[in-house]
């Protein structure tokens, strides 16, 4: 009963972190991760504003916004660094992702056409030194020819918002948000736009969306998904789930194999009292059936007792995890490596009732020998010596 109860309760733990993982993870992407993307097949879309009112009408889409991107070289003081330049109309970013919600100083409104302001992510300000209202330069690709040769083209920004979704992705230290209009400027683009970007009602329906838009749209236009470019990250974390679940099955298959051994012991301990109640009209069957409930009584009794201690630590694992790094003043889970600097832990009960049948199936299995090889037994030949 033990061994079942700690195989179905690390199960259960294990799962349940595994989610917690995935969940922070898609958290951590999707505030900034753009979904579905329509772009021209040239540099820029200069038809942008009839592209957003057909994607907006196509199922499973929530809202679209225009954007530019552009890299670029930041540079302030003698610090110098890369980043990746959006232009996005702060009314319709609100729609499109988390970026509002993850300010820490500064508001997307103070982004305003005209005043070249600029947001950053915190571990780019940090790195770069600077703060909100500061000054820093922004040098693009683009090339300016002039009459006494061709300079790169700069421009100076002000540091109006900070902020910061964590690490992981790079989003704290790889990219920059300015209007729309003055990134239209900045990459003389003139009215046009790099792309559209879409937010969707359920994310995973990214690529049948994306393929769908491919179809509806007219010849020069590219449609792309998010997991054309992450979507490796998100089915390793699905291939590591699955993985942990066979691997911890054996832990059950154990348990279940001791439960077998328990059993052969049982039937070749009680051969005479099986005989005996053979003798006074006991059928097969019904020694069968002795043995059987002896096995699932265990196997039963096991995996529910796993199931409340697994549902339990399952839902206070974080709180453990967190106070064990508080006491002994350790970080056992390092932010910088796994997203977040807790244990995350969702408990899904669909993980729940399919790892308590997997327990119960084996346990089932297990008592079949056992329980066969009792109702085999000829009553002569066990009383022969008795």
């Amino acid at each position: 009963m033990i061994g079942i109860a700690l195989g179905v309760m690390v199960l259960i733990t294990v799962l349940s972190v595994m989610n917690g993982f995935d969940d922070a993870i898609r958290d951590h992407f999707f505030a900034m991760a753009q979904q579905v993307t329509v772009s021209a097949s040239g540099n820029a879309m200069t038809d942008w504003k009839n592209i957003e009112s057909k994607v907006d009408n196509q199922p499973g889409v929530v809202s679209s916004a225009a954007y530019v991107e552009g890299n670029g070289l930041l540079s302030v003081g003698g610090q110098t660094s890369p980043v990746g330049t959006f232009g996005i109309l702060p009314s319709e970013q609100n729609n499109v992702s988390e970026l509002p919600s993850k300010m820490v100083s500064g508001s997307i409104s103070d982004l305003k056409a005209g005043r070249f302001g600029m947001i950053i992510g915190q571990k780019l300000a940090e790195n770069l030194g600077v703060g909100v209202g500061d000054k820093v330069t922004l040098v693009v690709p683009s090339a300016t020819f002039t009459p006494v040769g061709v300079f790169p083209r700069f421009k100076a920004f002000k540091i109006v918002g900070i902020f910061h979704v964590g690490a992981g992705f790079g989003y704290d230290s790889g990219l920059a948000y300015i209007n729309l209009n003055d990134a239209q400027k900045l990459f003389l683009l003139g009215n046009a736009v790099s792309g559209v970007q879409l937010k969707l009602k359920d994310f995973y329906s990214a690529p049948a969306i994306a393929q769908t838009l491919q179809l509806q749209l007219p010849q020069g236009y590219v449609v792309s998904d998010w997991t054309q470019s992450y979507g490796a990250i998100f089915q390793a974390v699905k291939l590591e789930k699955t993985m942990m679940f066979l691997m911890l099955i054996l832990i059950i298959a154990v348990a279940a194999f001791n439960l077998v051994s328990t059993l052969v012991m049982v039937v070749t301990d009680k051969k005479a009292d099986i005989a005996i109640l053979r003798t006074l009209g006991a059928t097969p069957r019904t020694i069968l059936a002795i043995f059987m409930v002896q096995g699932m009584v265990v196997g039963i009794v096991g995996t529910l007792s796993g199931l409340i201690l697994g549902v339990l630590l399952a839902q206070h694992v974080t709180g453990i995890v967190s106070g064990i790094q508080h006491v002994f003043h350790v970080q056992i889970i390092a932010k910088d490596v796994y997203y977040v600097n807790y244990l995350p832990s969702k408990l899904m009960w669909s993980d729940v009732w399919r790892v308590c049948v997997i327990s119960f199936t084996l346990c089932l299995l297990a008592t079949l020998y056992p329980a066969w090889r009792a109702a085999k037994t000829q009553p002569a030949e066990a009383l022969r010596y008795e």
